[in-house]
């Protein structure tokens, strides 16, 4: 079938433009390529990709109005996977404007394409720093999101109002995953497990915020990716016992769903440091810190309903995914 994926460039979406190009999809892929982080890094992801059949790429920004109209009606899509946004919890405080443009602006684009040319599912990328404010674990996407504590999970739970709405009034088959802490090879450079082995290695400290303490749901990419494509390929539905007078935020009387996307196997940051530091084979300087404005102290997956609905477990700990990780580290920058 003719797919569209937004943020091909991305580490996510690279990966996830490889897959279904190979299993036969025909792949359109777009992204702006920002410098938010290495510009060459995300080139080199695309280079990966010449030579998939059946796969092209198109440099174009989500964000712009005139152009988005005239791309869908050219390449009509029969499906779509969004996941291109500005990322970043710590930026959003910094560049708040570019979450506006990028996640808002460029996501209203994305649905008004999906609206006038019949895209049949749209599949979307949340994040589970929507869970915010919220300590319930494991985080539940049947539970309240009414607490973001960052610009970037607003923009997210904001993006999640915005394809209800579409599905409601425009019967927009739509599904929002709700990434968890995603890493593995070709990830990106603002992220923990990068700033960590680029640090180690050059014999520079390396910031554990929270003091090491919090626990993250690290997700290995394969694994991501096996979780959105099982879903892309279960279109939602309406839910028949979803009731008005006591609504379930994950599921809707309009074909709508939100899913957790995760590793269901949360561990304490120390432990991920100290696997790293047995890949590498050198002890990493600490250089303890109070947990950051706008962090989740611990976050894990409820993944019940993806597994549920699409058969999805995750199969990389973090003893195969940071080795791996580590090796592409060092054949690509050759550390």
């Amino acid at each position: 079938m003719t797919v569209l994926v937004t943020g091909a460039a991305g580490f996510i979406g690279s990966v996830l433009c490889r897959r279904l190009a190979a299993r036969g999809d025909a792949v359109t892929g777009i992204d702006n390529l920002s410098d938010y982080y290495d510009v060459d890094l995300k080139k080199a992801r695309l280079a990966r990709l010449d030579d998939i059949p059946g796969f092209t790429f198109e440099k174009l920004d989500i964000s712009d109005r005139d152009a988005m109209p005239g791309f869908f009606a050219r390449t009509r899509p029969r499906r779509v996977v969004h996941l291109a946004a500005q990322a970043g919890v710590r930026h959003s405080i910094r560049d708040p404007h570019a979450y506006a443009d990028a996640n808002l602006v460029g996501f209203l684009n994305v649905l008004e394409g999906c609206r006038h040319s019949g895209v049949e599912h749209l599949v979307f990328a949340s994040t589970s720093s929507v869970y915010g404010a919220n300590r319930k674990l494991p985080f539940s996407a049947h539970d309240s999101t009414e607490h973001p504590l960052s610009l970037y999970a607003a923009s997210k739970k904001a993006n999640e109002m915005m394809a209800h709405s579409y599905s409601h009034i425009h019967g927009l088959p739509a599904t929002g995953l709700r990434f968890f802490t995603v890493y593995g090879p070709w990830g990106r450079p603002d992220m923990a497990l990068f700033r960590f082995t680029r640090n180690i290695l050059a014999g520079e400290p390396i910031e554990v915020f929270n003091h090491g303490r919090h626990r993250r749901d690290f997700t290995y990419i394969d694994d991501i990716v096996e979780g959105v494509v099982r879903t892309f390929d279960h279109p939602p539905a309406a839910d028949p016992d979803w009731d008005a007078t006591d609504p379930d935020p994950a599921t809707s009387h309009a074909p709508y769903r939100i899913l957790n996307i995760g590793n269901q196997a949360p561990m304490e940051l120390e432990r991920y440091i100290e696997t790293l530091e047995k890949c590498l084979g050198r002890t990493a300087v600490r250089n303890f810190l109070p947990l950051q404005p706008g962090d989740v102290p611990d976050t894990s997956a409820d993944i019940g309903d993806l597994a549920a609905l699409t058969g999805y477990r995750p199969r990389t700990p973090i003893e195969e995914g940071v080795p791996r990780f580590v090796e592409w580290y060092r054949e690509y920058y050759g550390a």
